[in-house]
């Protein structure tokens, strides 16, 4: 962060009379809160940054779910932002991370090694994916992930789902406002808030819809080689049945098309005999 970015971030703080401690400094490199635990994390870091050097990580980086050289690549910090923000979870904390949609399936080692570690290690709870032209610096799609350190439903109020992961595709919703400039209505935000809370909370009424949402299980995910596209899981929506037979349909179609033959035939010699005049 610049010294121009940190007085932009104190400046809306403020205005929002909102309590805060920001530091100036790199967050990759060097933990500016190594003592921080967190109930919620909500983060959008910057996507894809390459070249920031992890050879400089200290040895034996708490944050680091793994040797250094193994759990991270210079070519993406993607994967270290999460290993950051799950470090900083306390016991029962959840973070949501936005991110790029090439997190969901990268293989490069140090990103799928960190993304495998999560899946087989339950710190997942949700994936969704999200639509394109959501921002206004950048158009291309991203997604979020939902890491959660409380899986095992030991709180009460939510259920048991260690070996399961919640996908959902919401790359079709919202509408554009703009030519470039895509948004969320209320009621898309509500829509995708209740699927997932329906299917954490222990009295939540969850069912699976095709082509919107999916629990899958951690078994389903590791035979998909770790990929978490949520269009792997939830599949195709379900067109609606009109109810007419194929034979009515069949039949409908084929009279239609031959009447469009029998009128282009006669268009056809309308436009011969047109030209014959010009000649």
């Amino acid at each position: 962060m610049s010294a121009q970015a940190l007085r932009l971030c104190l400046m809306n703080l403020m205005l929002r009379n909102l309590s805060f401690d920001v530091r100036l400094g790199n967050s990759l490199l060097d933990d500016k809160f190594p003592k921080l635990k967190a109930d919620f994390v909500i983060a959008n870091p910057p996507f894809n940054v390459s070249s920031w050097h992890p050879e400089d990580l200290p040895e034996g980086d708490p944050r680091l779910f793994g040797p250094r050289e193994e759990f991270t690549t210079d070519g993406s910090a993607n994967y270290m932002w999460m290993q950051t923000f799950w470090h900083h979870l306390r016991d029962i904390g959840i973070a949501g991370i936005v991110m790029a949609n090439g997190a969901m399936t990268s293989n490069s080692k140090g990103e799928k090694n960190v993304r495998q570690h999560m899946v087989d290690n339950s710190m997942i709870d949700c994936i969704v994916r999200l639509p394109d032209k959501l921002f206004l610096t950048t158009g291309i799609p991203a997604c979020l992930f939902i890491l959660s350190k409380n899986r095992d439903g030991k709180d009460g109020q939510h259920r048991k789902r260690n070996n399961e992961v919640l996908f959902i595709d919401a790359s079709k919703m919202g509408e554009m406002a703009s030519r470039k400039l895509r948004v969320f209505k209320d009621d898309d935000i509500s829509k995708i808030a209740a699927v997932y809370h329906n299917w954490r909370n222990a009295s939540g009424n969850y069912e699976d819809v095709d082509g919107f949402v999916k629990s899958a299980t951690i078994e389903e995910i590791q035979k998909q080689d770790y990929k978490l596209t949520p269009g792997i899981y939830v599949g195709t929506e379900v067109e609606e049945d009109d109810g007419i037979p194929f034979e009515e349909k069949m039949a409908e179609l084929k009279a239609t098309l031959l009447e469009q033959f029998k009128k282009s035939s006669e268009l056809q010699k309308e436009i011969e005999k047109n030209f014959d005049r010009i000649e």
